[in-house]
């Protein structure tokens, strides 16, 4: 099943993603790919304090931008791919006055490989 993104959640993402740290967040979990990032790892990345950071992701969270696994005693941040490409495809959708000016680009992250 495809996700879809309507007029209201679309408006939720954004508002998330229009703020320095949020964005700068969500960019570096773009970056690390399906795996993400542990949250002390994003923070010494983005050089926020832990308390900033975690407000940053919950208001992520809310918009369905990020989603996180707990392993231990970390928890580990990645960018939902799907909601992405969602919102991509809501903002695009109208592209060109309907005209059909190629397939839109959708992100589709492969786990990074890892070398002995």
């Amino acid at each position: 099943m495809e996700l879809s993104v309507d007029t209201v959640t679309a408006l939720d993402c954004l508002r998330a993603l229009g703020q320095e740290h949020r964005l700068a967040a969500f960019r570096a979990l773009v970056q690390a790919g399906p795996a993400g990032l542990c949250v002390g790892e994003l923070r010494e990345a983005l050089g926020i304090p832990g308390p900033t950071l975690s407000a940053h992701l919950n208001q992520l969270r809310q918009a369905g931008l990020v989603q996180d696994q707990r392993e231990g005693r970390q928890i580990q941040v990645a960018a939902d791919f799907a909601r992405m490409n969602a919102l991509l495809a809501f903002l695009t959708e109208n592209c060109c006055a309907g005209a059909d000016c190629g397939p839109a680009s959708v992100c589709a992250p492969t786990a990074k490989e890892t070398t002995a």
